[in-house]
């Protein structure tokens, strides 16, 4: 990890390994703000981007568990504007869906629905001006509005990541009548002890925030996939502003369920604990292990595999509800096991569950949009310690 700082690849990183619900090794490397000379350090605010999703989607199961929601219940039984969405068809006429959006789709990344930066569907670049990147729009208004673009290709048919999961935290609060902050504050941060973990940083605990730094902010309408490799590849590594997109101060509209977390790595530490654990951590039980086992377990037919995003397939991998789940280790390249399941963030946020080894992994920095693979190496050192 060192290493990685020695080049300049990463400002500062964060790492934890945890087995059989102990950690074994956690350690800081480099600056959580470079330009300052502040150190990284074990209580540094990360923001999270898509690590968010398992937290949101987590917390739709407890109503799943509570007989409120149903993975085959319609979208639009909750949110009726996705009633009348349209598909976008090969010929580029928009037709109705074959079949409703299903709320497993939404978790699933099988609902048709796209993002702004993916360059293989003319949808995504229609989502450049969706509210859903605008922080001062709330989720219901950034929602509402994803109901007037046409899906990018039919429910089912396609695994493709997706903004789904902004539906479900959407899907949260109608089914709940809270916000989804106070949700997941009630359901999952509060009995977990996530005492840094929300959609802002207090004022008294922003002097923690790592900077950021690398390629262009994934949240801007006119960054692309493709564009950010091209980026990467000159060798772009800039400290950038991501202020006014994923702000520290507007949690009474900056709520979002694919993105818009922060926390430290002690704190999501907690939560994969919990999953790890099957459902509780230290005494109390915030979600029931069978139903883990379901987000857990592969959601994708054969004929939509391998996943791909961005151009780049994930060889070995399965999708549940809100993660990637191993299916093939030896396509996964790295060491592991069938059922290993975890999620990344667009800043480099990584983690995985084994439930095998009984093994918890987290890397943590923040730098945008960076197609390095530390996470690779992480996983290598920490299984080739395991000495039964």
């Amino acid at each position: 990890m060192q290493a990685y700082v020695d080049r300049g690849t990463y400002a500062g990183v964060s790492t934890l390994i945890a087995r059989r619900g102990k950690i074994v090794d956690a350690g800081q490397f480099g600056w959580r703000d470079k330009e300052a000379a502040a150190p990284m350090t074990a209580d540094a605010i990360f923001r999270l981007y898509s690590m968010t999703k398992p937290i949101v989607c987590t917390a739709l199961m407890t109503f799943l568990e509570e007989g409120r929601v149903r993975l085959v219940d319609p979208v639009a039984a909750y949110l009726p504007a996705f009633g009348s969405v349209k598909a976008l068809g090969d010929d580029g006429a928009l037709v109705d869906p074959v079949r409703p959006i299903l709320v497993s789709d939404l978790m699933a990344h099988t609902s048709g629905l796209t993002y702004h930066f993916l360059d293989d569907s003319p949808v995504s670049r229609m989502l450049a001006d969706a509210l859903l990147f605008d922080a001062s729009a709330s989720l219901q208004e950034a929602v509402d509005d994803l109901a007037r673009y046409p899906l990018a290709f039919q429910p089912g048919t396609r695994w493709h990541y997706s903004v789904g999961i902004d539906v479900a935290a959407r899907l949260i609060e109608v089914v709940s009548g809270q916000p989804l902050a106070t949700v997941l504050s009630e359901r999952l941060f509060e009995p977990l002890g996530m005492i840094d973990t929300a959609f802002e940083v207090p004022a008294g605990k922003r002097p923690r925030l790592a900077a950021m730094y690398g390629r262009p902010d994934i949240t801007l309408p006119t960054t692309t996939a493709r564009l950010a490799l091209e980026a990467w590849q000159r060798g772009v590594n800039d400290r950038i502003d991501v202020s006014a997109t994923h702000p520290v101060d507007r949690p009474e509209t900056f709520v979002r369920g694919g993105h818009g977390l922060f926390g430290t790595i002690g704190d999501y530490f907690r939560f994969a604990q919990m999953l790890a654990n099957g459902g509780a951590l230290d005494g109390t039980r915030v979600i029931g292990r069978k139903t883990l086992e379901l987000m857990h377990a592969n959601h994708i037919p054969p004929a939509l595999l391998p996943l791909e995003i961005g151009g780049f397939p994930l060889l070995g991998y399965g999708f549940g509800l809100g993660s990637r789940v191993a299916m093939n280790v030896a396509l996964t390249a790295a060491p592991g096991s069938v059922g290993e399941f975890g999620w990344s963030g667009a800043a480099k946020t990584h983690y995985w569950v084994d439930p095998q080894e009984q093994m918890v992994g987290l890397f943590m920095t923040q730098s945008m949009l960076s197609y390095d693979l530390p996470e690779l190496d992480l996983r290598a050192l920490a299984y080739q310690a395991i000495d039964d």
